[in-house]
């Protein structure tokens, strides 16, 4: 196994997760097998119970981990599945220590950050790096990437974890990539000063970085690069631009033109073998046509759908269709605003506010032949609107919002429930399609595996009653209803699952595919 380190320096959110899901896409078109790990130094054990404003997105993965949304761009741009074990946080090597210690397996020692924190985390990583892929294989190469930035408090153990790492690894096993910001001043020239401080910082802990990825707005000149080497000691080739591209999933192109592969097959001894430029191709591939999509949302900050985000962008590329998205606040947006554009898709999400105004968007899509496609909370409230405005019920609402008549309830295994950080209904869950309906048409198979998070259901006592009144209800896991529709309506399909969570820019979710198509269908009918 050979490990590749990610580290940052400098400020947070400069695309450590884009850069190490990038070095995996090149390694992966020339064959490697790739795997990969995400270190969170906060003390949360997972990021199920964190506010998505604040941390972002929380990514699920098949196992019902509740992760940070790097693993999802681990994901998508490496064509894998991982597990909880990929994702580690400081609460999870505490938390397994301190069970060791009560557990007597450090009698007579006193339990120390060093050896027995850093031991933990170290043997964290090799038992994620060697986890079989379902097919029963192993990952040749492994990336750690170490979240937050070199110099913070929470970020040492790990930090010492991976120094010890180089030291214990043969040495063409190990090869540390320090991601930096390159600012530029107000004449435009590109400043390396920070960088210097950083590499300043890291050398302070023992690590020497064997690559400095750059970000920057525009590409390092040979000069500057020049600049780095001599201050940061290292080869001038190891001196890699990250210059902002339109689309992430160009990133590994451009690091190809900078010579990162090049760099890695030296310090790693790869073989360069033919390059699959496939996903060069799938990612540069043009639009012919366009169409706009609404989002209502209460959330301001597009991070936390990012696998939203993803998943049309996924679709259009299959179609050709560049999708723009336009957000819309639940509490603020007018209804008439809703007629500009080609589709309607409600997300998921948790508490009230907000709430009307997406039943609201849910309404005028359906009445008005507009698609839409709602997830999750989107599902349950278009089963809300259904029985307000069809089935005549005035107070229909979710147990989870209060009093009235609960359409949508709480999940029998949630009664009682002392503890609410990775207790929702979680990871894969298979449902079987009704045939003759839209979700047969988009997925094309019977039985079908999706990613769910949530504690709330379609409410069994009123399911006939909805379907008498024409909303059908096309897939299901044992009595549990996973997606619904209505056969009137050009596309208006929602789904308890999130199956943005399974799409990748190869193999795009048929939900959303089907959505953006009928958006392309609503714009020409226009």
């Amino acid at each position: 196994m050979k490990y590749v380190i990610i580290t940052g320096g400098v400020m947070s959110g400069l695309g450590k997760g884009i850069t190490a899901a990038s070095v995996g896409r090149i390694l992966k078109n020339r064959g490697y097998r790739i795997t990969a790990v995400k270190i969170d130094p906060y003390l949360n054990i997972d990021a199920g119970t964190m506010n998505p404003a604040q941390h972002g997105e929380v990514f699920v993965l098949k196992d019902g981990g509740e992760v940070d949304l790097d693993l999802g761009n681990y994901e998508r741009f490496l064509d894998i599945e991982l597990t909880s074990s990929h994702n580690i946080t400081t609460g999870k090597v505490y938390r397994t220590v301190i069970e060791k210690e009560r557990r007597g397996d450090f009698l007579g020692e006193t339990v120390q950050i060093i050896p027995h924190i850093t031991d933990q985390i170290k043997l964290s990583i090799r038992q994620a790096a060697e986890e079989e892929f379902s097919d029963g294989t192993q990952a040749d190469i492994c990336l750690v990437e170490v979240g937050g930035t070199v110099g913070d408090i929470e970020s040492m153990p790990f930090l010492e974890a991976v120094r010890q790492m180089r030291g214990e690894l043969p040495e063409h096993d190990y090869v540390l990539i320090h991601v930096t910001l390159i600012p530029k001043d107000t004449m435009g020239d590109l400043k390396t000063k920070p960088t210097q401080h950083s590499i300043k910082a890291l050398r302070e802990l023992g690590l020497y970085a064997d690559i400095i990825v750059g970000r920057c707005e525009r590409p390092i000149s040979a000069q500057t690069k020049r600049k780095i080497s001599a201050f940061c000691d290292l080869p001038q080739s190891g001196v890699i631009s990250a210059a902002t591209v339109p689309d992430i999933y160009e990133v590994p192109m451009e690091m190809e033109k900078e010579g990162l592969a090049d760099a890695l097959a030296k310090h790693l001894n790869l073989d360069q073998p033919q390059v699959d430029t496939s996903w060069y191709r799938l990612v540069t591939k043009e639009y012919t046509n366009r169409v706009t999509v609404a989002i209502v949302s209460k959330y301001g900050i597009e991070d936390v759908y990012i696998s939203i985000k993803e998943a049309l962008k996924h679709a259009g590329r299959a179609l050709s269709i560049e999708v723009k998205i336009v957000w819309l606040d639940a509490e603020r947006y007018e209804k008439c605003q809703l007629k500009d554009y080609d589709g309607i898709l409600i997300p998921g999400g948790f508490g009230i506010r907000g709430i009307e105004g997406k039943i609201g968007a849910i309404q005028f899509a359906r009445e008005s032949n507009v698609p839409f496609l709602g997830l999750c909370l989107g599902f349950q409230l278009c089963v809300i609107e259904y029985a307000r405005n069809v089935l005549g019920i005035a107070d229909a609402t979710s147990e989870e919002f209060g009093e009235g008549t609960h359409v949508i309830a709480l999940l029998p295994e949630q009664e009682g429930l002392t503890e609410l950080g990775g207790t929702m209904r979680l990871g894969d869950y298979t449902a079987e399609i009704k045939d003759g309906t839209l979700a047969m048409k988009l997925y094309g198979q019977k039985m079908i595996t999706e990613r769910h998070r949530h504690r709330y259901e379609a409410n069994p006592q009123y399911i006939s009653k909805l379907e008498k009144a024409g909303l059908i209800f096309s897939s299901m896991n044992k009595n549990r209803m996973e997606s619904a529709e209505l056969p009137t309506h050009p596309f208006f399909f929602a789904t308890q699952f999130h199956p943005e969570f399974k799409s990748r820019p190869t193999k795009p979710s048929p939900p959303y595919v089907g959505f953006v198509e009928a958006c392309r269908a609503n714009k020409l009918t226009k």
